[in-house]
């Protein structure tokens, strides 16, 4: 395969059209501080790419704890609204999402412990 100035162009960041700062591995050690910089201060998120597919993204603290909450909150709703016999009232809807809330919680944080307590062979 021929080299072409189009290739070189390919391992810069881009901005996508969702607004994601698109970083292709293999140039984002080169820019760690500055991408870390433009999430912290500027909320620019950036996604590093390995051929053109997105493979991890880089967010504050903040928005990775807000994903985590919304994903739970979601896992908990679905799992109670798939209930069959269905809550009857809405207070009970949302004890029982409460219920799912706090295992999901406790789970989460048993898959931590497990990850922080392994040891490689």
């Amino acid at each position: 395969m021929a080299y072409t100035l189009d290739m070189a162009s390919d391992l810069e960041p881009r901005i996508a059209e969702d607004g994601i700062q698109e970083v292709p591995l293999t140039r984002a050690r080169a820019l760690l501080t500055r991408l870390i910089e433009q999430v912290r201060e500027d909320g620019l998120v950036s996604a590093l790419t390995v051929r053109g597919r997105r493979r991890a993204y880089l967010v504050t603290p903040d928005a990775f704890a807000t994903a985590r909450s919304d994903r739970r909150m979601v896992e908990a709703f679905h799992f109670v609204a798939g209930e069959r016999p269905q809550p009857e009232t809405t207070e009970a809807f949302l004890a029982q999402m409460a219920r799912k809330l706090m295992e999901i919680e406790d789970r989460d944080v048993a898959a931590a412990k497990r990850f922080q307590d392994y040891e490689p062979d």
